[in-house]
């Protein structure tokens, strides 16, 4: 099984104008973020991740620092591995003594498959920041001892 990380297509695909243009752009954006004249409230963090293989499964693993289970949301659709997650943060109230949460990032990852894999027998365990999600291999890819006669 191939998982891949999902990219934007390569810059050399568009026309060297539209590069030129873009990264214009970029250097604009670049300027603000680093003179605080920009935010980015809804900007999603890519975790890290590593990916490792068994006879039997392939193992995902990726960094959450400070995600809670509630905050976790992991879907496998046809051929995508979907996994967001929000890390709250408690800040106290002004007016009460309950504390408040408040969305302090959002990270996102999603992974391509080949099919090779399968989505009923998915495992997944948050614990420490760490979500380790088991793929098991579908019986077709598994080895096979075949007995000779």
């Amino acid at each position: 099984m191939r998982l891949i990380r999902y990219t934007t297509p390569a810059l050399h695909a568009f026309p060297p104008a539209f590069a030129r243009g873009l990264g214009n752009s970029l250097d604009r954006l670049f300027e603000e973020v680093t003179s605080g004249a920009a935010t980015c409230d809804n900007s999603a963090l890519a975790p890290r991740y590593k990916i490792s293989e068994t006879p039997d499964a392939f193992a995902l693993t990726v960094e959450l620092p400070g995600v809670a289970k509630d905050g976790l949301e992991l879907t496998v659709d046809h051929d995508q591995i979907h996994v967001t997650a929000r890390r709250y943060d408690l800040k106290p109230a002004a007016a009460s003594d309950e504390p408040t949460a408040t969305p302090e990032a959002t990270y996102e990852l999603v992974l391509n498959h080949d099919h090779t894999i399968e989505p009923a027998k998915i495992a997944a365990e948050l614990r420490d920041g760490l979500l380790r999600v088991t793929l098991p291999k579908s019986e077709a890819l598994k080895p096979r001892k075949i007995a000779v006669t």
